[in-house]
């Protein structure tokens, strides 16, 4: 199963209820998408362990969305950390963070590798990839597809009627063949593959052409809902988008779920976003801090 909490949903600065916009996959190993302004605090409200962290992938090079990797690497240090953490972002992301993390006041004790990303796999484990797609924000920006792997699952019914049960389920997965009851039963007859889960982060960005192509079926898609259709123009002015941009694209997509985050402070009151959304995609959500999904 995988675990999606939300630690931040505003726009450029916190508020006094919320925090830049980031969140966290946990899924094996744990994955931060973008590093807030207090998102140690946010990783310990909400169930979070710093030591389980193997990658923090960062959308792009404004603040709002880094500044809380310098706290989270001092505290993995007082942490006595051993294990390497991966930080990757766009264009500029090495030699910015490899100046200010060689510094003696901040520097790690433990191997952090820091790497710049145009596209492509930038993390793997044995369950999933993430893979690295450009947008349109900033000089360079990139949003992410986390892309579970393919799995087979048991046919519970062809498996009943050949007597496979108990311990022969996991033997048969582990050496592709068993002999039951006198006859050779291979794992991928009674087994069918079943697609990966896929989460797509936008990171901040205005809409064009290609984003609902990288929303192409997903089960969750995080998106930047950063004004409404009413500020439509100063959306691309600043590049981001609107709820119902995000909503259309979901739809045109067969996106499963749509979850709305990074909001402009302007927004008390969020809820006219969700509205706006919903009038055209109805599995749309507002991210909230906290808010966790299971897929």
């Amino acid at each position: 199963m995988m675990r999606l909490v939300m630690l931040g949903t505003s726009a450029s600065m916190p508020t006094k209820g919320s925090w830049p916009s980031c969140f966290a996959v946990k899924h094996g190993d744990t994955l931060l998408f973008d590093a807030c302004e207090g998102v140690q605090r946010q990783m310990m409200r909400h169930g979070i362990s710093f030591a389980s962290v193997r990658a923090v992938l960062l959308s792009h090079l404004h603040a709002d969305h880094f500044l809380g990797l310098f706290g989270l690497v001092q505290s993995m240090n007082m942490a006595a950390r051993k294990e390497e953490l991966l930080i990757a972002g766009p264009c500029g992301t090495k030699k910015l963070l490899e100046t200010l993390l060689g510094a003696r006041e901040l520097h790690a004790a433990f191997p952090v590798r820091v790497c710049d990303v145009e596209e492509g796999l930038v993390f793997e484990n044995a369950l999933f990839g993430v893979r690295a797609f450009p947008v349109k924000h900033y000089r360079h920006a990139l949003g992410y597809a986390l892309e579970e792997k393919a799995h087979r699952n048991f046919d519970e019914e062809k498996c009943r009627k050949l007597g496979i049960e108990g311990r022969m389920f996991g033997e048969l997965e582990k050496r592709g063949t068993l002999v039951v009851k006198g006859k050779k039963v291979k794992y991928e007859d009674v087994s069918s593959e079943k697609p990966g889960r896929r989460i797509v982060y936008t990171g901040d960005t205005k809409m064009f052409a290609g984003l609902a192509k990288e929303f192409k079926n997903a089960d969750i898609v995080i998106a930047d809902c950063t004004f409404s259709q009413n500020e439509e123009r100063l959306a691309h002015e600043k590049e981001h988008s609107t709820a119902r941009e995000m909503a259309e694209a979901a739809k045109k997509a067969g996106v499963k779920k749509l979850v709305l985050t990074h909001f402009s402070n302007r927004y008390e009151d969020r809820r006219p976003l969700l509205e706006e959304a919903r009038k055209i995609f109805a599995e749309a959500e507002l991210a909230e801090e906290g808010l966790e999904l299971a897929i």
